[in-house]
Formats: C-alpha cells, structure tokens, sequence
C-alpha cells in the first residue's frame, strides 16, 4: 500500500471545518480558570496560567496555611480476630461465569473490585468484552430496590410469599396459565428449578424472550435439517469468510469467542506462517466487523437477499426460480468474486447472515451446504445455548394475555414493556393478568406494572452454573454477600413450589453431584471442590457431522424477494436497526462506564443516533446534530442525525438499548428507544423496515471524541501492507528496521537511562485489534479512571487512559474493492472507506517529552523504563500535555469522585467500593496518565521476591491486555529475549508511532495487513 496514503479521524478534520480549524488552534479545550481553581465554583475565570501560578505562589499558600486548624481524630480498629481468607492488601480470587464465560473475581477485603476472564475458558481464552468488566460496577449501584415491594410498596419477604403462594393456589385451582417469561437461560439448574415449579403448576410454562432474537436461524436449522439449535461457529477453521450484516467481532452471538477464533488466522504468529484468513462484509451500516474485513461492500437491507440468492446461483451453478439481478453494480461483481473464493475454499468456508429472517437463514443453510460447512466450520452436534428465544412462543403468551387466559406471569431478566416492538400491547395486556411477579434489581418498564418485585441477586452475590455450548459446563458462586435485601430467583421458585429442596445452593450442588460432576470425570466433595478452583468442566465433544440440505428453495426465494420489495417500495429511505457494542439491548443502560465507552465506529457517547451517509446528509441539507424524525412501523423517534462514512447510500441506521425511561439516573432518558421500530414479519421481529424522515428543526450536539487530541495529519501514526506485498516483503509498510531509528545522533537534550533489571515495553498488533474497547473499560476498573459525563465529553474532557483511535481512509479504486472501472466524486468515496483501529496509551518514551517541561519534577523517568507521575507534586500546569505527541495525558478539570456535579454517575457511598485500594484517586488540577498498571508490576515483583525467584514472562498482565480477547496486546520485560514481549517486537512488522520525533517510546506497533486481491489493491 502507499505510504503516503491519507488518514483522518473524522469527515470534520478531512474537510478543515471552521470549527475543526479553530479548535486545533488550542492545545487545550479552555484556559484553567482561577476562580474555579480557588472557590470550586464555575469555569467563568479568565486568569491566565502564568498569573495563576504567582496566585499559588505568593497568595494562596498563605491563605491556605493561615486557615489551617485540626481535625478530629479517627482511630481505626484492626482486626482482632481475621477472618481466614482475608488478609488486607491481598486480593483473592473467584470462579464464577458471566453469560457463559469463565471468569475470576478479584476482591479484596471481601468487595469485588474487578472482573478478570479465566485463562482457561474454553469460549474466550480468558478475554471479556467490555459489558463483563463492567458488570462489577453495577453490583454497587445504590438504584438497586433495597427489598420486596408489594403493590407499590415496601414490603417483607414473608408477606410477599404468602401473597404470590395464596394466588397460585387460586390460580391453580381455576386452571387458567401461569408463564415464566425469561431471557434465554442456559444454567441447567435454573432450568430443573423452573421444570420443578411446572410439575407443581401443570398450567404454568416457560417462554425464553431475547429483545435481539436469533429465532431464525434457530428454526432455519430446524426447517434445514430437523435440528432447532444455534451452530456453535468456528472463525478459526474458516479460510474465507463471508458476513451480511452479522456484527460477529461486536454483538452477534458470541463476540468475545469470535475475536479470539477470528485473529488465530490474522496475528502475528499466523503470518509468520505465511497464512491469512480472507474476510468479506455486506452490511448496510458501518459495524466492528465490518471495519475489521479484507473487503466491505455497502449494501441496503433491500439488497441482502438478493445478494444471497445470487451467491447461491453462482455457487450452485444453477438459477433459482424467480431470481433477480443485483441493481448494486459493486455488490453484483463482488459476488461473482466472491462465489470463487468460497468455491475454492470448500470444506474452510464460512458464509453468516445477522438477518433474524427465517427465509434468509435457510437460503444460507443452503449455500454453506454446498461449501462443506458443516462439520467443519459450523457444528450442529455441540451447538450453542446462549441465545433460546422463540419469537413465536411470545406473541402466543401477548395474544393469550390479551384474550384474559394468563392469569400469572414471572418476568426473569425480561423487559419487553421496554424492548418488545409493541409495548403497549403488553402493557395493555398485563392489565389483564391477576399476578403480575419480576424478579427485577429495579423498578424498570415492566416491573413497575407488576403487583408484586422480588429483586434478584446479582451474579456476584449468587451461586448458579451456566452450559453456554454443548458439553461445557461452567460454575456460578458468590464472591460476597447480598449487599442489599435481595433473595434469588431461583430460592423463591423452591419456596412457592413447595420443593422439597429450600435453598438453591443445595439444590445447585445436588444436581452437580448426581449429573454434571461425572461429565468431568470428577464426583463427591473433592470434584465440588476442584470444580469451585477450576471454575467449569468439559465433557468430551460430541462428533461434528456433515449435513445435507434438502429444503424447496422456491417458496425461500419468493419470501426474501418480497420482502425486498416491501423495504426498497415507494420513495423511503430503508431503515436498519442495530445493537451498539457498549450498549447491546440496554439492559446495562445505568453502567456510567459503558455510557462514556465511545462507540468504536462513530466515537460517539452518550447517545444514539440516526448515521445517515455523508452524500444524503448533503442531498437533505443536515449537518450532524440535526434532530430527525424517523417514523417506521406507527412509530416515531426524534434523534441527532450523524455523517457515516461507510453508510449504504438510502439507508440510515440507529442503536437500540438507549431511551429508558425507568431505570437509574446514568441511563433515564439517555438517547431514544428504537426497538418498536422492529417490525414482526413471518413470524419473527426484523431489524429493518421502510421508513420516513423529516427534519425537526432543532441541533442537539453529539459528544464524540474521535477528532479529539488530533495529531495534525502526520503520516507515521497508521502503517498498513496487503498480505501480498507482505509475502513479498515482510518489512513493508514498517520501514524496513528493526530497531529504533536515531534521528538525533548527537543528543543534547536527553540523558539515556540503564535498565539494569527490567525494561517494560510493550507491543501492540494492529492486525488484531478489532477496536471492541473492552481494553478502555478494564482500565477504567483497574485504575480507578472517572466518568466525566456527557456535558464533560462533549468540552473534550473525557479522562480514559487508554482510548482506541479509529483512523478512515479512502479505498485506491474509491468502489468497494472490487473494481477499478471508473473514477467516482469524493462523496461517494466516502460510503467506500477503510478503517484502521489503533489502541493508544501512555507510550513511556526514554526521552519523554512530558517530563523535559515539568516544573515541579511530577512526570519522571524510572529505571524500569517507565514514565511515573507523582500526582501529589503536580501543580496542574499542563505543560506536559502540550509537550506530549501523542496526546494521551489527562488534566482532572474537577474532583470527579465526589463533586456532587456528578453524582448521577459514581459519586455515592456505594459505589465507592469498586474502588482499587492499590490505586489512589486522583484530585482536581493534577495530570494523569497510563501507568502500565504500576500496582501490577510491583505485586508481581513481590510474589516473586516472596517465592525466592525472578520475575518469569507472563506473571505480569495490565488491565488492558488481560481483557483483550484478540491478545492483541502484549506487555513485558525486553531485557529478557525470551519474553512474548520481545518476541513480537522483534516482528518485520513493528513500527514505533512518530519515530522521527526521536522521542524513542516504549511501545511498538505491528503493520496492519488486508488480505486484498490485486484488483482489490
């Protein structure tokens, strides 16, 4: 690729708007004024920095001693007799499971305190997406119902089971149904608990919900092969890969599993064998996946079944009845190339829709059959569990709910009130039903229309297991007690059965014993015990067979065809509804850490909004932040319109997860719900529909943060190569050295530092970054990193040590990747754009800028190559950041813990104890930055010390590569050659970002290759 190639961050700095040019005119967002400094007041000061430091000087320091009186004296008590598995200062570790994957709970002093993935499970390798190393925080939150509530009121435990087990008996004896209404669960005792309460209540029955379905590709395969299952998918045995529309590496299914399977054939390690996966995207709008593949073509949702039946023809070799030629020319020509790749790859090919289409599912069925899939790239043997809702089962219990036949209904972990496309029609409905129970931790949109809550416990204070996948079998087991009066769910089920087992944990370990224990070999106490320290089983797979199609394709094709028509009739724009990667379904709508997590694609935060293409965002005359009315299905939704490069032409695209209405403060009324834009078709919720759009009038800004710390159009940041240029030269794109480059051969302004022990650095592979940002937020937990809030962002204040900057360019041919026939305008070149995700921290140079400038000596250099930050010296002069390339130094603009201004986010007593106690929180005016996890490298030191050895390879991970479910993140000592560490450095494909600076930081990059043909070049 050329060298020379242009990166932007967004379409404002591609363009230099006024506003884009103005800003970058300032270092800083805004000057630091003195009177906030001194009154804590507003940011209304005009005192420059110069005079604020005279102020502090000679001024406040007088005040400050003068008004300095005593304090009363605290004692503190130790501990008189310690409990046996506490010591202070020392973190313990649990097994427990979290949506299936393996995981360890990190407490201390008897608080969980972080969420680590276990090494050993067997989906994710020990990476967690961002959702689980959030998932601690929402264990404090002080909006969790304290207690049962009965008709609207607090209520005890006793009363409220004597009302819910006094109305089941009524029930029971006037005949009428009882229904659990559940996400999908795949905890095998939950589900004999459940199956228990049924024998007891023979009218009751369970309907597993998802608000985001995969009925159809569950029934596709029941239709396909007689088989109701979800494949379990296998990215990593797949040679060519084709997607429409599945967001496999950010929300489909199981994206933490698939990045890990996914980068097996893209790291390091995979092209040193000179062996490259081949990945290609159909998709409407701009997904993680999509930004991650070798070729991405734009299409409308009109246009995916059309583009499936013509793969299907050419890699059948025949023509389906009723078949249509593709009006999209790139997608047309992509599929012939496309149909050549696969054919060639049979037997590693793997072809995935995210439509929950039941047509479309079976028409792909039908052409990963003819390519050998089965068996092999996709098992139906040892299938996935983590996704059970049947579309069908829930419109029955709406319409029997409304027909008065539902009597009870136990809502578990669902919220349709909120995420059904009709919710009026279930909160009509419920109108109807005599006992209304959820077992929800807040009053949400259902709960609040049940006569009777029971909150549940958190997965952290529960015991419970999990069997994700055929034959894997996963514990659940508390890591403290109940912070608040909850009971779980299950406990209150044994109670109102009348089951002879009263406690869940009994019950939990009776069913282990007498049928999960033996699938791992193991039995009794002893098999309990090793299960609670390794945390799962794995029972032996089952064979992987092959499958034949044999379903009419006819009546398939005339379904996908007309509701192709339906979507591209009349002159609406075609409307896609997607799920963020921090938000998913918005059950976590109150995590503050999930809300400031940027979205990987848009940086937005904070909000959905309506992404609409750059060439349709000027044929209608918006600007981002207009307020649009998208109107689909009856329905109305007003969002901020937002330019996506990448966006299908005639489409636009919104999250859902956002609007909730009640649920804590962090999430109430943040963005707009979109899932009533959902529209139910053949028997299953769709994610697309025709819609309308019209203009309010009215601009809400959106807080981004992807042109924030610009770095002024440098060429050196992002280096890429085509796996062909990289066959032929494995140094290309990285320039070609191995080692730092000197640029300053004389160096007369910075001493050179002896590593005498250890020199931490660390490698970073850009190839295997898919930009998911699980890595922000484990270093938000790890380092006691504040939420700032919307308004915060928005000033470019946003405190994250880590972010991922995504970098767009233009595709050579401007066409998709397919062509090179014809030269188009640069608007349209927009909706063809590449992406290139580039994680960037503190890069701990060895002539740091930052600390040449300090006045005060805050920002040092260690003899571990590290660049410390003492925060108690700091004055808050900023001159480091300003001296910093790569602007990753962050100034605490408030006392984000405990000012009250952001109280809505982390400041109470609670949550205060998800705090790392081995991480001081930072105060207002001071710098901060990453530290390499400072508190991790000296804890491994000192267990090495403790056991008489050095420091071995792989005793030390930061936050951020312990998450990384791609292990595109690599950390360690260079002085020892052996090291992983050293290893990938050492890699034809390392480059050091803005190595002509001379400023020789301590973090490599690895090229990013694109497994791009020739004519794709």
């Amino acid at each position: 690729m050329d060298s020379n190639k242009k990166y932007w961050k967004g379409l404002e700095e591609l363009n230099k708007t006024p506003e884009f040019v103005e800003k970058n005119k300032h270092e800083f967002a805004e000057p630091i004024p003195i009177e906030d400094v001194l009154t804590g007041g507003g940011l209304a000061g005009k005192t420059p920095r110069r005079d604020f430091l005279k102020a502090v000087g000679f001024g406040v320091g007088a005040v400050t001693l003068a008004a300095c009186q005593k304090v009363p004296v605290h004692k503190s008590i130790p501990y008189l007799i310690k409990p046996e598995d506490v010591t202070p200062g020392v973190a313990n570790y649990y097994t427990s499971t979290y949506e299936g994957h393996a995981i360890l709970v990190k407490t201390r002093e008897g608080r969980p305190i972080k969420i680590e993935g276990n090494p050993n499970d067997l989906l994710s390798k020990g990476g967690l997406s961002a959702q689980a190393q959030a998932s601690v925080l929402d264990l404090y939150d002080v909006n969790r119902l304290k207690g049962p509530m009965l008709n609207g009121g607090e209520t005890g435990w006793s009363q409220a089971d004597d009302f819910i087990k006094k109305e089941l008996d009524a029930i029971k004896a006037g005949g009428k149904k009882i229904r659990i209404v559940s996400s999908s669960i795949h905890s095998p005792s939950s589900l004999a608990v459940i199956a228990d309460f049924v024998v007891q209540y023979p009218t009751a029955r369970h309907i597993n919900y998802d608000a985001v379905s995969y009925t159809g590709i569950i029934q596709a395969n029941q239709n396909s092969f007689g088989k109701a299952v979800l494949p379990h998918y296998h990215f990593e045995k797949a040679d060519v890969i084709v997607s429409f529309g599945a967001d496999f590496l950010g929300t489909w299914i199981s994206p933490a599993e698939f990045i890990g399977q996914y980068v097996k054939n893209r790291n390091n390690k995979s092209l040193q064998s000179k062996k490259m996966s081949r990945h290609i995207q159909f998709e409407t709008g701009m997904s993680v996946t999509g930004t991650n593949a070798d070729v991405r073509i734009p299409i409308k949702p009109s246009e995916e079944g059309v583009a499936l039946i013509s793969l299907y023809n050419a890699v059948s070799g025949t023509t389906l009845s009723g078949s249509t030629k593709l009006t999209n020319n790139n997608a047309d020509k992509a599929i012939a190339i496309v149909a050549k790749e696969l054919l060639a790859a049979k037997g590693k090919a793997l072809v995935v829709a995210g439509s929950n289409d039941v047509a479309t599912q079976v028409l792909v069925n039908a052409i990963n059959s003819l390519l050998g899939s089965y068996g092999s790239t996709i098992d139906l043997d040892n299938p996935s569990y983590q996704y059970a809702g049947n579309d069908a089962e829930f419109i029955e219990f709406v319409k029997d709910m409304n027909r008065g036949e539902v009597d009870a209904v136990f809502f578990l972990n669902a919220n349709p009130v909120y995420d059904y496309y009709n919710s009026k029609e279930i909160a009509d409905a419920l109108k109807k039903v005599r006992l209304r129970v959820s077992f929800a931790n807040y009053t949400d949109e259902t709960a609040s229309l049940c006569n009777v809550i029971t909150p549940n416990h958190y997965y952290l204070e529960a015991w419970g297991d999990d069997n994700p996948i055929e034959g894997y079998y996963t514990v659940v087991q508390p890591a403290i007690n109940p912070v608040y009066d909850t009971r779980q769910a299950e406990h209150s089920f044994l109670l109102w059965s009348d089951n002879a087992v009263k406690d869940y944990y009994t019950y939990v370990r009776n069913n282990w014993d007498k049928n999960l224990l033996a699938k791992g070999g193991l039995s009794g106490q002893s098999g309990w015990e090793t299960l609670l320290q390794t945390g799962f089983i794995k029972a032996a797979d089952k064979p992987a067979s092959s499958y034949t199609f044999g379903h009419d394709l006819n009546a398939v094709v005339q379904i996908i065809l007309d509701h192709s028509k339906e979507l591209a009739a009349g002159n609406k724009i075609e409307l896609q509804v997607y799920q963020s990667v921090a938000m998913r379904d918005g059950k976590k709508a109150n995590n503050p850490w999930l809300q400031e997590l940027p979205d990987p694609v848009s940086k937005v935060t904070w909000d959905n909004f309506a992404a609409l293409s750059p060439s349709d965002m000027k044929k209608w005359g918006y600007v981002d932040g207009d307020v649009i009315t998208i109107e689909a299905n009856g329905y109305k939704i007003d969002v901020p319109a937002l330019s996506q490069p990448g966006q299908a032409q005639g489409t636009v695209s919104v999250a859902v997860g956002y609007g909730r209405t009640l649920v804590g403060p962090v999430g109430v009324n943040v963005g707009k719900n979109a899932f009533p834009l959902f529209s139910l078709r053949n028997g299953t919720f769709q994610i697309s529909a025709p819609a309308v759009l019209t203009a309010t009038g009215d601009n809400s800004p959106l807080s981004q943060t992807q042109t924030h710390h610009s770095i002024e159009g440098r060429n050196s940041i992002i280096k890429e190569a085509t796996f062909k240029e990289y066959l032929k030269d494995p140094y290309h794109g990285s320039g070609g050295g191995k080692d730092h480059k000197d640029y300053n051969e004389n160096n007369l302004f910075w001493q050179d530092y002896d590593h005498p022990q250890y020199n931490w650095v660390m490698a970073i592979d850009l190839n295997a970054c898919t930009g998911c940002g699980a890595c922000v937020v484990a270093c938000n937990a790890e380092n006691n990193v504040p939420v700032v809030g919307k308004e915060e962002v928005g000033r470019r204040r946003e405190m994250h040590w880590i972010r991922i900057d995504r970098y767009y360019s233009f595709n050579d041919d401007g066409d998709g990747g397919v062509t090179r026939e014809h030269e188009i305008s640069k608007l349209e070149d927009l909706d063809n754009v590449r992406v290139v995700y580039q994680p960037m921290l503190c890069q701990h140079c060895e002539h740091a800028p930052c600390e040449t400038v300090c006045p005060v000596l805050a920002t040092v250099h260690s003899s571990e190559g590290l660049n410390h930050m003492a925060y108690n010296r700091c004055i808050g002069t900023r001159y480091c950041a300003n001296n910093c390339p790569y602007k990753v130094r962050r100034f605490n603009w408030f006392n984000y813990w405990n000012d009250s201004r952001f109280e809505n986010y982390l400041q109470n007593d609670h949550t205060q104890l998800v705090l790392n106690p081995d991480v001081v929180t930072r105060f207002r005016g001071v710098m901060e930055k990453c530290s390499m996890c400072i508190q991790r490298i000296q804890a491994g030191k000192l267990k090495a010390k403790i056991e008489k050895r050095s420091v071995k390879d792989g005793d030390i991970k930061v936050a951020c590569q312990q998450t990384c479910p791609a292990n595109a993140i690599v950390f360690g000592n260079s002085n020892d050659p052996n090291s992983e560490v050293s290893k990938a450095l050492k890699s034809e494909r390392t480059y050091y970002v803005l190595e002509e600076l001379n400023v020789q930081p301590g973090i490599g990059y690895q090229v990013k290759v694109r497994n791009i043909n020739e004519i794709e070049a």
